[in-house]
């Protein structure tokens, strides 16, 4: 008789143990992987008219996870890159299954090998100069936040670092005394750091001054306004309020949505059209393929002008040499009006 594996059994490891110990995981990829699976379960539970509590790891076949997939794009409304995200977090809790129990190695063979979803490849969206300019110009460093925000948008321009990179930046972190620079702990829990402008490093020290946290013992550079450690929602609204500024000078900014993610593809961007070597950039970003930084080669418009320059246009006929047809002449109109049977018979 084949025994079956209650679901439940392997959370507390699968959670605790393999994600956060072994894998070492960031917190938010963990909590990404905890609501792909409860919604997994929550989806499955209905299907089967089954209690999640008496679900079995033999009742996510791939039949059921298909179905889920395509419950959350077509019905949901999700996009395609988030279907691939939840297949993602689907895909590593059966790997872990596979270890843990190999008699269920066919089963989770099945599921991993259910593909991603292609979808519409979108250009990446960046500021130019003058664009970024406009967005720095809307600050105001008298307002109850403004010097906060102005070392914020330095820092989120100057290392192109990722939103969740700069909300759990601490002032450890910093070094503020020559040679400038901060470290960032990135995707994978690796640790990259950056220098910093002057600018940048004069923004932060007049923001310390000024910053009052809740509790003394935190140590989280960037607050929001009731002092308490600001958040990935909190700097994509500053960062979105103030492209709504700008945009009101900067006519260009209207159609773009404009957030964290939009300050590191500037960077990215920037760095590229400035000669920098595709590898350092990769470096910069923190990267872990190249392919991921080759996309900013393929947006850098300023690039795509220069090779233009190198392959002149082709030279076109414009009709007013002495071998060209009647038809192909200014006055169309009159040669259409005398065109007869008679003429075209002869």
């Amino acid at each position: 008789m084949n025994r079956s594996h209650p679901f439940a059994k392997y959370m507390h490891s699968y959670f605790y143990n393999y994600l956060s110990e072994v894998k070492g995981v960031s917190t938010n990829t963990i909590f990404s992987y905890r609501d792909t699976l409860k919604m997994l379960l929550q989806f499955t539970s209905k299907n089967l008219k089954k209690s999640v509590d008496r679900l079995t790891i033999e009742d996510l076949k791939e039949k059921m996870i298909l179905a889920f997939l395509n419950h959350i794009e077509n019905k949901m409304g999700n996009s395609i890159q988030t279907r691939n995200i939840r297949l993602a977090a689907i895909r590593n809790f059966f790997g872990f299954i596979g270890r843990e129990e190999p008699s269920l190695l066919g089963l989770c063979r099945e599921i991993r090998a259910i593909p991603v979803k292609r979808r519409e490849h979108k250009m990446i969206e960046y500021l130019d100069t003058e664009e970024m300019k406009a967005i720095f110009d809307s600050l105001d460093i008298r307002s109850r936040t403004g010097i906060r925000d102005k070392a914020l948008l330095l820092i989120l321009y100057n290392t192109g670092a990722r939103v969740q990179e700069i909300a759990d930046l601490t002032i450890k972190d910093l070094r503020l005394d020559p040679p400038y620079q901060v470290k960032l702990l990135g995707k994978g829990r690796k640790q990259r750091a950056c220098p910093l402008w002057p600018e940048t490093v004069k923004s932060i020290k007049n923001y310390i001054k000024v910053r009052r946290s809740k509790d003394a013992e935190n140590e989280q550079l960037f607050l929001n306004t009731n002092g308490r450690p600001i958040t990935r929602f909190g700097i994509r609204y500053i960062v979105g309020t103030y492209g709504s500024k700008a945009s009101k000078q900067c006519s260009t900014l209207k159609n773009k949505a404009i957030g964290p993610h939009t300050f590191r593809h500037s960077t990215a961007t920037h760095l590229i059209q400035a000669g920098n070597d595709i590898n350092m950039v990769k470096l910069w970003l923190g990267h872990a393929n190249i392919n991921t930084t080759h996309v900013y080669v393929e947006i850098d418009m300023e690039m795509k002008r220069r090779i233009l320059q190198t392959n002149q246009p082709p030279l076109i006929n414009d009709g007013r040499n002495s071998s060209s047809h009647k038809w192909q002449k200014p006055n169309i109109l009159e040669w259409l009006d005398n065109l007869s049977k008679e003429s075209l018979a002869k």
